[in-house]
């Protein structure tokens, strides 16, 4: 009898190591090392600085975001809007400082409602209307400068604007689009917006006649800050033609630029009617974004080809996908370590975003105890920014662990904003797409570790 009950209690033990559900992050030891594979999550979530996005334009003077509408985002799924200033009433006259507080109270809102914008300026919505003279915009961006310094925390992008009907550098009354002008703004944009915001061009030839160069730029000058790592592209008629309405000069070789571009910096806009092509079906919008590697896109603009996905069940997947959708694969660390010594962190990260994350964040490797809950913030080296689609990332490094105390710590992962007016706010912190892992009053991301200090 006591054989049969062992056999039964072996069994019982076999069966239930057997067992796998694949929404459950699991464990395993080996040579001393505690290693976590994680479940990948198909939910669709928010994550700052990418997504589908609402366009809000607003005429000079007028009514400064509400706090409600701000609020309705959440529930879209929505983290960006595209805030469109028209600036009709300042052609040839400084800005009001009733334009200009509305301009603050947005990004304040913006800022409480835990958002961002992607910004642009314009003088007029029509083709036949009338921009600014150099020497204005010029103007316009001294009075800007102070605003930008100090809401930058909350502009994810910005569309180089001003030029043209809706801010889009072709039709211009004040030969805005010569090369010496072009050249002009463009200077005048990036000594205005601070360095860490990425400005967005129209079209691939306007920053290549800028850097001039038809190269694109590598890692070396795509992680800085210099005027070339600055300059990615907006395209507002995507997909509408074979040269996507003179997007494109040379369509395969500006592709091709804009795709290596943009390992460092954003594409997005949004798509329009299209002409002499079909509406862009699912595979040939999946095709386009991943080579393009898109961040964001308007959901208020051009509505047949939002349907044609809505209708054909990719727009959840499109989703998920625009910019970055981070995941850990799995992590191991040494399960016990000495007081004052280093922790050794791998992990294995994945992107199945089309793009990546282009503002620099800050990473943390959180040890909180598991008596008590005490929190230990370790800065990892770890730049998110180079964890781009399709390539599996290998995170190493060494944490010291310098200060904390003997005891038993769960691990978590935080990325967060690297604004220090942001860095404690969830909804700047990224959120990894694994089941289970997400803590959302922390914007911790779980591990499902723990380190034993002795």
């Amino acid at each position: 009898m006591k054989n049969l009950l062992l056999l039964f209690c072996l069994f019982l033990n076999m069966a239930s190591s057997c067992q796998s559900d694949g929404d459950k992050n699991n464990g395993e030891q080996t040579n001393g090392l505690e290693k976590v594979t994680y479940a990948v999550s198909n939910e669709v979530f928010t994550n700052p600085e990418r997504g589908f996005m609402h366009t809000w334009q607003v005429n000079s003077e007028g009514a400064a975001i509400t706090t409600a509408s701000l609020s309705n985002l959440k529930k879209e799924n929505v983290s960006l809007i595209l805030r469109l200033y028209y600036l009709e009433k300042f052609k040839t006259t400084p800005l009001s400082q009733t334009q200009l507080d509305l301009i603050k109270t947005d990004f304040t809102r913006l800022r409480e409602a835990g958002l961002k914008c992607v910004l642009r300026f314009a003088y007029t919505d029509a083709q036949d209307g009338s921009d600014a003279s150099v020497a204005v915009i010029s103007g316009h961006l001294d009075q800007l400068k102070p605003i930008l310094e100090e809401n930058k925390d909350v502009i994810a992008f910005v569309q180089a604007g001003f030029v043209g009907a809706w801010g889009e550098w072709y039709y211009t009354t004040n030969q805005l689009t010569t090369p010496a002008n072009k050249k002009l703004i463009l200077d005048k944009l990036l000594e205005s917006f601070p360095k860490e915001v990425k400005i967005q061009v129209r079209t691939p030839k306007i920053k290549q006649d800028f850097v001039a160069t038809t190269t694109a730029m590598d890692a070396t000058v795509g992680y800085g800050t210099s005027n070339t790592a600055r300059l990615g592209f907006h395209n507002d008629c995507f997909m509408a033609s074979v040269d996507d309405y003179g997007t494109y000069t040379n369509v395969t070789a500006d592709k091709t630029y804009i795709s290596n571009e943009a390992l460092y910096v954003p594409t997005g806009g949004e798509t329009c009617p299209p002409t002499n092509v079909p509406i862009a079906s699912c595979s040939i919008a999946e095709t386009e974004m991943t080579l393009l590697k898109w961040t964001y896109l308007n959901l208020d603009y051009y509505g047949p080809v939002l349907q044609e996905w809505r209708n054909n069940n990719c727009f959840t997947d499109f989703e998920r996908k625009l910019g970055y959708r981070l995941s850990v694969a799995s992590s191991s660390i040494k399960k016990e370590v000495a007081l004052n010594s280093s922790l050794e962190f791998n992990a294995l990260i994945n992107n199945s975003g089309f793009a990546p994350v282009y503002n620099p964040k800050n990473a943390f490797l959180i040890l909180r105890a598991t008596t008590g809950g005490t929190l230990y913030k370790k800065k990892l080296n770890f730049d998110v920014r180079k964890v781009v689609p399709k390539v599996t990332f290998d995170l190493k490094e060494s944490v010291s662990l310098s200060g904390v105390p003997a005891g038993t710590y769960e691990l978590l992962l935080k990325i967060e904003d690297s604004s220090s007016k942001l860095a404690d706010r969830p909804d700047y912190c990224i959120r990894f797409a694994n089941t289970g892992t997400w803590e959302a009053a922390t914007g911790f991301n779980k591990l499902s570790q723990t380190v034993i200090i002795k």
